[in-house]
């Protein structure tokens, strides 16, 4: 009895294993109260003999934790494993492992590897009596480690009878005999925390696969309350139960064999367990009909050590996110949840209920589940039997959503019934308040309760219409609006800022208590005719059940919808659960929970099966004379001749009339390929946003480095879709563009450039990788077409058995190498990008591009004749006062399913449509053929559609017609209609009428030969093999397209696209993305001229009336001229109250009549046959809306045809019997075709329908977009709105494989923009594990965006022929990137003739000979200096004499025309080559260390030094600071003691090394930070040099800023607003000085000083590259030669220079300004004794005693060649030898600007006013005075000389300077140093004379020597009017000069600013 008892205790409670002795459940009790004692801090522990006794008042175990004590120790093992407990674990030393021993994790001690995945093939010996096994290691996660354990310790089936204790093997080592569980562990090496337990850690059995390999299977069910269904004590509910769904990532099945597998479909071995699951397949618990198993997301371990709860809940895939069960472990309301699996639900809110029941389950967001649990599942309390037959009693499986509260078992007939766990999970998301609302406090805010969240769950269901299924969206959204208006006063006292201690606020609305809860539910429900039925249960959830099924099987559920059973009482919380009774609702949801791989697999099995042949046999003898098939027969023989002949003479009509050419239609237009405005603004926004990538201090990007583009498009596996692309990119020229191909340009090339995403993808894309890696310097843009199809991750496929290409998309552009490889760049392209906007996106919000708004506040941005029409204008289109809608569904064939789908309750509804659709196609043909009879057994619609499809091509010279698009998703189904619809077609002969097209896609396009030919002959295409391989190819050919495939791929329709039948669509699949994909089928590009509105009006003008007024909704109004609800209000429109556009009560009375009876096809009365029969007529006689000019005909009582644009309503022309009589006869008559074309005729039984051939259907087509027809389901959803007034279809899941990440989120605004939809659905969603997102988690949150990738979204559009949108768009970016890349390897470069070459002097003797590499410096001695400006900058500069010239003023004018003078310089654009200098922007490899950049990006270290020298000629001592690198201190020299730098180190002259340059670089610089070309690496072809810039002090920061790794040479302040005279200056001053240092330093060592190297270079920051002339003087006569010019390295060409002989005695070496006019007798003589400028080397040593004028802005580089000339020294330039220059518009003498001081607004100061007379009230200028001396001079020295405006011949004599006096002016320049060199002034007479800055040298007696005109003008510059009058007397001017007192001028300075004082004078 004693035993028994124990049993009995077992059978209810489940805590005890077989031959268990009660004592051990007391030790085990006790045992844990003293830990949980030990490890608790604040809470104390229940009392041990509460947790035995209290809990066996429970008389079921319950699944969500109803029970603490049956559940106790595995309840220990989650909280152990992953509880953020507040308190710390008790910890646990292990046995210290053997010395030696091997302790990696996963090897045994021994060193045997463990790890399933690495011995999961080999062979294993298993003893007999044992079973391999997966241990779980806490060290590794992810990882099964196989034992060998002996089965007798392991529990069976039910989860019982497990011995105590262990036995085990080690299938390592060998090892065997482990007799404690302990020992074990240790030898496996599973290193634990807690005390061992083989509970925990023995998880999976481990099974061999088909293959042989060993596997995870099922779980080991430890205790029996896992994934097993349970025998009832009872006899009464004996039976098998349903299986569970996998819960927190574990499954079962319900039988002892591994992996049963009672479906066919789902072969053994497709189950696979825990983390690993993908699928869950049916099992012995199902029939074989119907298997319900749904595929379930994998469960992930979350990151932060949380464990997936180990016990699953009767809602299938739930985690915990509440408190843990066992109080003592000290969790609050404030800690975060325990296992979290998803990691989203954030502070969960613990219902008051926790402290009755124990503990609360909460689930994952309904999105979560990808197939959520259709089976009733296991609960607890009392069992509930579910009756026999159900389903063909109710014909409906009622469907269960859990509520609150604990569940019932169910047994018996479990088939039959559905349980869903969506309702569970949206209240526990509810009552979790989410993180944005913890701000308001968690104490005070408490969440909706679940009393008021059922009652307005029964007000939800109340309102709800009989043709309307709940949504979870729409509660969601109820929860939030009641909470949040529940507690609006607490909400704004905290965002008030109140202190916490602010009182909590009463809420306005008393609580619903739990008494009142089914009163106030059943008071909801009493006003909505018993759609609700609520049943009140006073013990629990069961009795509501059974009384539920009882109600059910005697029929008193008929009206009902919706039974909600509540289970209250004052002592606990309540219980509840919603059952759908209804059976369209039942249904729809029912089948929305099967996910696409089910829906397909339940469709095909019952197609396979025969379950679908009842319904072909209903259909079959609907007809009133027997079967279809027969009359077809019949009809067929009958007509056969009489038609073939007939339909022949009208295909052939049109082909004959083009022959003829007397009628040939024009409408058949190619647009040529071109961009549209829309297009090339996306084009360069997606330029800018990689521009940005590259311009980002993260140098992800370095476009400087890349020399051309290549790129791979990725689209889905459609042919149609690859063929459509390979169009597209072989007629957009891009190919060519980029110079990837060559002119002949063949398919098979072009093909390299598209990948299909299929099984041959891998072998494409390795290619494309491996051409990444082997070519850096190419930029690779994978462009990702319709990017949101295949999102699946590669590691978690959800779909194994389904075709390969799922998870390639992952597996292919998320690969290690493309987001590693630097020149890959991502471009995502799609029309839906919702579910690339998680939180866990690779793309950044940055690098998000959106389509362009056509029109901003009314203005047309972009110009565009072309008007997009998308959802939002179909929508538009349903609103009252837009007549008839563009949108619109079908309620007689919606009444028809509905009707079938109660006869025929156990088929998928998706099998019903299809049928239904196909009999209404089929009866259509027939009835337009003449079958008048069969026009009750379609639909107006369907009759519209085909009536006119059929006529279409009869309306058109040539036979151009309509497309009818038939969208069937499910592809087995759309073979089942193409092959109907054939045979149809076949026996109607109407096989040359229109062609029915099957498109697959997999497979291409196949058509007639006869439809081939008629699509040649109007593409005018000769090719005889030609085939239309893309559905724009078929534009204008007549056809019924069957579109299958779960989803559209980007497949493009042609513009004669009339009709988009989506009633087949699946809608039952309510995501966002899923809508509007199939919506986007018809979206479209109409002219912007046809004003679509307005036409719609028409359309309703010229239709029939009787089409609207005859609609169900007898109020609708017919818009008619003038009608009120074409005046209304934009404000006051609403929606039309139906726009089933023709679906009539009448035409479908019949119908739904024969239908719904379920014995036989019901008689029709006459009456309604007559009146269906007018109805039909009326509307099938309608033409095609294309133009909205239909033309109608009435048959009257004497059969003539009248054509009349306003039809009498249908009440009138019923009036009379002669009007039915008439009307049936003209239909029914046959003695003629049906297919006469003739547009009117006196005969009555001519034809049938009588059209008036107006203008080609096509034409009318392809200017409006098509018309929708929908499911009535998905038509209120799109239809409908929110309270935002945003389409409902909006705030739907965006996207299967995405979840929201809490139900407290707003709801989006209908003013959102695409960019705020984005970071809408960024922080509101979050991917589930099988998106490959899901994984993008791990690092900091900016991290996991790839920063070289990018997301393009535009509207979908498919219907035009010339791609308008996305395609084009990305093809124009890949044209203007390649042209900026190009752009970017290229520069500017002035290309300028030479000036002057007029007054060069010509000499016969020629000094060198023209291949001579150096010059000889005897013979280089004997060259003349010239002194004429060559150079094309001085275009506008003064002409220096050098002699008596002969000038004619009109010669010189005219090489300086003064249109030109201020216009742009010629520049030419250059490629840049290998030895190009570069600007900051350039990031290469190679220059990455020269840059100064290291791998993290930091600058490098640098040190500041200070240099002085004294320099007598400034009177003070000269400090300036070197910023030196560390990487460049090995070139100067330190003092060792205080590291002081002395010297600058300097080479030998008689050094020769090919690896260094000799001098140092010198380049001046300021405002060029960013565009100077101080990157010479390349240009120096990687040798070592000195480069040395010299800033500015304010500029220092900056510079040092960019370049880190240079050596900066830092002017005084005092220079900060000097010229580029004074860089020049102290640069050649600090030269000598370094080089005297280092003559002294050096003569220590022995060297003497004339061997120390004097020169440098000074280099202008625009020098860009440099060529060489090579000259070929190989010719018979020595004036003979060849010469060519290419680039050079600058290291080649200073190495050569540097190699002159007797270089030293050169004091100035240039080179020429390159110039592509270029001609041989410049370079003939190879070097020249002249000016040199930009790029110079100075021999510092020759010229110290030659000075660059410190003062000095511009043409100080004349100045000084004039002065080093004048020194007697050599100034060489090597011809050969040339420098590029780049135009840099900014920096430079640019960086001057000339300013008011007083005021700072730019005001325009003309040169004028540079300068003023001495103590006036003139405005003076914020400028230096040299400054405004050097440009008043330069524009209006002629005031000051005006007898040498162009008098050439008579210049101005300047002593010892030249300035610019204008390019009308000559000067003769002289010095007055003695033993200086100057040119011959005898003869020669002056026009002026211009004494700047004299010095000492000047003195009267010198001036005295040079003769001047009579009125020649002197003038005098000095520093101060002292020095001016000084300088008057010491050289005696007042002799020859007279001077008066307003001759004295001054620049316009302050006097702070020290101005320069004028004097001038004329000559006596």
């Amino acid at each position: 009895m004693e035993f028994h008892l124990c049993r009995d205790c077992f059978c209810f409670m489940g805590n005890s294993y077989a031959g268990q002795l009660k004592t051990t459940r007391f030790e085990e009790v006790l045992h844990n109260s003293i830990e949980a004692s030990l490890r608790s801090n604040n809470l104390v522990p229940r009392p041990i003999f509460s947790q035995l006794y209290l809990e066996a008042e429970q008389q079921l175990s319950s699944l969500e934790a109803g029970s603490r004590a049956d559940n106790e120790e595995e309840e220990e093992e989650e909280e152990e494993e992953g509880s953020e407990s507040s308190s710390p674990p008790v910890s646990y030393q292990m046995k210290p492992p053997p010395e030696g021993c091997c302790t990696t994790d996963g090897f045994c001690q021994a060193g045997k590897d463990l790890r399933l995945v690495s011995i999961s093939n080999e062979h294993i010996e298993v003893p007999a009596g044992f079973l391999l096994v997966g241990a779980k290691s806490p060290n590794l996660p992810d990882h099964l480690l196989v034992c060998a354990v002996d089965k007798r310790f392991l529990p069976d089936d039910n989860g019982r009878n497990a011995l105590l204790g262990f036995s085990g093997n080690c299938v390592g080592c060998g090892k065997k005999g482990f007799c404690y569980f302990t020992e074990f562990s240790n030898h496996i090496n599973l290193k634990l925390t807690t005390q061992p337990k083989k509970q925990k850690h023995l998880k999976y059995y481990l099974v061999r696969n088909a293959q042989g390999a060993l596997t995870k299977g099922s779980v080991i069910c430890w205790k029996g309350a896992e994934f097993r269904g349970r025998q009832s004590s009872s006899s009464t509910c004996s039976g098998t139960l349903f299986q569970l769904p996998e819960s927190s990532g574990l499954s079962g099945s319900t039988s002892s064999e591994p992996l049963p597998a009672a479906n066919p479909s789902a072969p053994a071995g497709t189950q696979q367990t825990a983390a690993a699951i993908d699928h869950i397949p049916s099992t012995a618990a199902f029939s074989s009909a119907v298997y319900n198993g749904k595929e379930s997301p994998k469960q992930q371990l979350v990151k932060n050590n949380l464990s997936a709860l180990t016990r699953p809940s009767v809602l299938g895939t739930l985690t915990n996110s509440g408190p843990p069960k066992k109080r003592h472990k000290g969790w609050s309301p404030e800690s975060p949840s325990s296992t979290e699996s998803w990691n989203l639900q954030l502070n969960p809110q613990a219902p008051n209920r926790i402290k009755n029941d124990g503990g609360s389950l909460s689930s994952l967001p309904h999105s979560a589940l990808v197939g959520p649990a259709s089976s009733p599942m296991v609960g607890s309390g009392e069992p509930v039997s579910v009756p026999d037959n159900l389903l063909k009693i109710c014909k409906a499986k009622p469907v269960i959503f859990k509520g609150h509260g604990n569940f019932p078992y169910l047994c018996g007939n479990i088939n039959d019934v559905i349980v869903s766990p969506l309702l569970y999970t949206c209240y526990r998301n509810s009552q979790s308040l989410s993180r944005a609302y913890e701000q308001y406090g968690a104490s005070t805010i408490q969440p909706i309760s679940e009393e008021m969240q059922l009652l307005l769950t029964v007000y939800y269901l109340v309102q709800l219409a009989s043709d309307q299924v709940p949504l979870i969206e729409d509660l969601e959204q109820i929860f939030m609006r009641s909470w949040r208006e529940s507690h609006l006063s607490e909400i704004r006292q905290y965002q008030q800022a109140i202190p916490q201690t602010f009182p909590q606020v009463p809420s306005q609305i008393a609580p619903v208590t739990s008494a009142q809860l089914p009163w106030l539910a059943g008071l909801a429900a009493s006003s909505c005719n018993d759609s609700v039925h609520i049943i009140e249960c006073s013990y629990s959830l069961a009795e509501g059940l059974s009384e539920m099924f009882k109600l059910l099987i005697e029929g008193k559920l008929i009206k009902t919808n919706y039974v909600v059973i509540i289970c209250a009482s004052r002592n606990r919380a309540i219980d509840s659960c919603i059952v759908i009774t209804g059976k369209y609702q039942a249904r729809v949801l029912s089948e929305s929970m099967l996910t696409p791989s089910d829906y397909q697999k339940e469709v095909n099995y019952q197609l396979v099966t025969g379950k679908v042949e009842t319904l072909g046999s209903f259909f079959s003898t609907l007809c009133p004379e027997g079967d279809i098939d027969l009359l077809l027969e019949k009809f067929y023989q009958e007509n056969r001749g009489h038609i073939s002949s007939s339909l022949s003479a009208s295909v052939n009509k049109p082909t004959a009339l083009n022959g003829t050419g007397t009628a040939a239609c024009t409408s058949y237009e190619i647009e040529r390929h071109q961009i549209r405005p829309f297009q090339l603004a996306v084009a360069q926004k997606l330029l800018s946003h990689i521009c940005s990538i590259a311009d980002s201090s993260t140098q992800n990007l370095d476009l400087g480095s890349f020399e051309k583009i290549d790129f791979l498009i990725c689209v889905p596996p459609s042919e149609v879709t690859y063929q459509q692309t390979l169009f597209h990119l072989w007629h957009s020229g891009i190919l060519l563009e980029l110079g990837l191909e060559k002119e002949h340009l063949t398919k098979q090339r072009v093909e390299q450039y598209v990948m299909k995403l299929d099984a041959e993808a891998q072998l494409k894309f390795k290619v494309f990788l491996q051409n990444s890696m082997q070519n850096p310097h190419t930029l690779f843009v994978l462009i990702h077409d319709h990017a949101h199809w295949d999102l699946m991750s590669a590691m978690h496929t959800l779909y194994p058995q389904t075709e390969l290409s799922t998870g390639l998309v992952d597996r292919l552009l998320n690969c290690r190498e493309v987001k590693e490889a630097p020149n890959i760049v991502t471009l995502h392209v799609t029309s839906f990008p919702y579910a690339l906007q998680t939180q866990h996106t690779h793309i950044s919000p940055y690098n998000e591009i959106h389509w362009p708004s056509s029109y901003s506040n009314g203005v047309d941005l972009y110009h565009e004749n072309k008007k997009y029409f998308g959802l939002s204008e179909f929508i538009e289109s349903t609103l009252s006062g837009h007549s008839i809608p563009l949108l619109r569904y079908d309620s007689s064939f919606e009444a028809m399913v509905m009707a079938l789908g109660k006869r025929f309750p156990r088929l998928h509804s998706a099998v019903i449509r299809t049928f239904v659709l196909i009999q209404h196609y089929s009866a259509a043909m027939m009835a337009v053929c003449g079958l008048s009879q069969m026009k009750n057994y379609t639909s107006v619609e369907t009759l519209e559609i085909t009536q006119n499809l059929i006529n279409s091509s009869r309306q058109c010279p040539s036979g151009h017609g309509l497309m009818v698009v038939l969208r069937i998703p499910c592809t087995p189904l759309a073979a089942v209609a193409y092959e109907r619809l054939y045979n149809v077609r076949e026996r109607l002969a109407l096989e040359d009428n229109f062609e029915i097209i099957l498109g697959n896609p997999n497979s291409g396009i196949t058509i007639g030969k006869h439809f081939v030919e008629q699509l040649k002959a109007w593409q005018k295409i000769e090719d005889v093999d030609w085939r239309p391989q893309t559905y724009l190819e078929l534009e204008g050919l007549p056809c019924i397209l069957i579109f299958s495939g779960m989803d559209p791929q980007g497949e493009s329709l042609p513009r004669s696209l009339r009709y988009c039948d989506l009633r087949l669509i699946n809608s039952s699949s309510l995501v966002r993305t899923t809508l509007e994909q199939e919506l986007g089928l018809a979206a479209y590009f109409v002219n912007s001229e046809i004003h679509t509105e307005k036409a719609v009006v028409n359309d309703v003008l010229e239709s029939d009336p009787e089409k609207l007024s005859s609609t169900d909704n007898e109020d609708e109004e017919v818009a008619t001229e003038g009608s009120t609800s074409e005046k209304r209000s934009p404000m006051k429109r609403e929606r039309s109250h139906s726009h089933d556009s023709a679906s009539s009560s009448l035409s479908s009375k019949a119908s739904i009549t024969a239908f719904c009876s379920e014995s036989s096809p019901p008689l029709i009365a006459a009456g309604d046959t007559a009146k269906s029969s007018q109805q039909v007529l009326s509307n099938s006689a309608e033409e095609t809306t294309n133009n909205y000019e239909r033309q109608k005909q009435k048959v009257d009582k004497g059969a003539q045809t009248t054509i009349s644009k306003h039809l009498p309503p249908v009440t009138e022309q019923l009036d009379t019997k002669q009007n039915i009589k008439s009307a049936q006869i003209s239909i029914t008559s046959s003695s003629s075709s049906p297919f006469s074309s003739s547009s009117s005729s006196s005969a009555p039984t001519h034809n049938s329908f009588i059209l008036q051939t107006s203008q080609c259907s096509m034409t009318k087509a392809s200017k409006q977009p098509p018309i929708v027809f929908l499911p009535k389901l998905v038509y209120d959803i799109i239809t409908s709105t929110d309270s935002n007034g945003l389409p409902k279809s909006s705030s739907l899941l965006p996207y299967h494989s995405v979840m929201w990440a809490s139900s407290f989120r707003p709801l989006m605004s209908k003013m959102m923009t695409c960019t705020e939809q984005s970071l809408y659905y960024r922080q509101w969603t979050v991917p589930k594990p099988i998106h490959m997102d899901y994984n993008n988690r791990n690092e900091g949150r900016m991290d996991t965006f790839h920063p070289r990738r990018l997301l393009l979204s535009g509207p979908p559009q498919v219907c035009n022929k010339n791609k308008i949108g996305k395609t084009g768009a990305y093809l124009q970016f890949l044209s203007i990137l390649s042209r900026m890349l190009i752009r970017l390897t290229e520069v500017d470069v002035y290309d300028e003739e030479e000036i002057n070459i007029n007054i060069k002097e010509e000499s016969d003797q020629y000094y060198c000979q023209p291949g001579d590499m150096w010059p000889d410096l005897e013979t280089f001695k004997k060259m003349p200096f010239d002194y004429t400006i060559h150079d094309p900058k001085y275009e506008d500069a003064s002409l220096i004499c050098s002699k008596l010239q002969t000038i004619n003023s009109e010669e010189r004018s005219m090489s300086r025309r003064q249109e030109d003078m201020y216009t742009r310089r010629q520049t030419t654009r250059m490629r840049l080559s290998k030895y190009a200098a570069y600007n900051t922007y350039h990031h290469c490899e190679q220059c990455h260390q020269y840059m100064g950049f290291n791998p993290r990006y930091q600058l490098y270290e640098s040190t500041l030094h200070a240099f002085a020298f004294s320099y007598s000629m400034l009177g003070e001592e000269i400090q300036l600071h070197f910023i030196i690198p560390k990487s460049k201190e090995h070139h100067f020299v330190f003092s060792q003691p205080g590291r002081q730098l002395e010297s600058m180190r300097l080479p030998l002259v008689t050094d020769k090394s090919e690896d260094y340059i000799k001098s140092p670089t010198f380049t001046p610089t300021t405002g060029r930070h960013e565009h100077g070309l101080f990157n010479l690496y390349h240009a120096m072809d990687g040798a070592s040099h000195l480069h040395v810039l010299v800033v500015k002090e304010y500029e220092m920061a900056i510079y040092k800023k960019y370049w880190p790794n240079h050596i900066m040479l830092v002017l005084p302040s005092i220079f900060n607003s000097a010229g580029v005279g004074a860089a020049h200056f102290l640069i050649k001053e600090l030269s000598y000085h370094n080089l005297e240092l280092e003559r002294n330093r050096q003569e220590e060592l022995g060297i003497k000083p004339q061997d120390i190297w004097p020169f440098i270079v000074i280099s202008d920051d625009s020098c860009v590259m440099w060529n060489s002339v090579e000259v070929d003087c190989s010719g018979d006569r020595k004036s003979d030669y060849m010469w060519t010019e290419r680039n050079v390295s600058l290291k080649q060409i200073l190495q050569h220079i540097e190699a002159t002989p007797n270089v030293t005695h050169y004091a100035l070496i240039g080179m020429r300004k390159w110039s592509s006019k270029t001609n041989s007798a410049e370079i003939k003589e190879p070097f020249s004794c002249c000016h040199v400028h930009d790029f110079i080397m100075l021999n510092v040593d020759l010229t110290q005693n030659v000075q660059y004028n410190q003062n000095r802005f511009t043409c100080d580089d004349i100045d000084f060649n004039l002065r080093v000339h004048s020194a007697g020294l050599l100034i060489c330039r090597f011809n050969h030898f040339s420098v590029m220059k780049k135009q840099i518009a900014v920096g430079g003498q640019r960086s001057f600007h000339i300013k008011s001081k007083v005021s700072d607004t730019p005001v325009s100061i003309s040169p004028a006013q540079y300068i003023c007379a001495p103590d006036s009230k003139h405005t003076f200028l914020a400028a230096p005075a040299q400054l405004l001396l050097e440009k008043y001079l330069q524009y209006h020295s002629h005031r000051f000389f005006p007898l040498s405006l162009k008098n050439y011949s008579h210049p101005v004599l300047s002593v010892d300077c030249y300035l610019n006096l204008g390019p009308q002016i000559a000067v003769c320049y002289v010095s007055s140093r003695p033993h200086s060199l100057n040119i011959s002034s005898s003869g020669l007479t002056f026009s002026g004379l211009l004494l700047y800055l004299c010095d000492s040298f000047v003195v009267a007696s010198f001036l005295k020597k040079f003769h001047f005109l009579k009125g020649a003008t002197l003038c005098v510059i000095c520093q101060d009017r002292n020095s001016l009058r000084q300088t008057v007397v010491r050289l005696e001017l007042e002799d020859e000069w007279q001077f008066r007192l307003r001759d004295e001028f001054q620049t316009a300075n302050a006097k702070e600013d020290r101005p320069l004082f004028f004097l001038t004078g004329r000559h006596i």
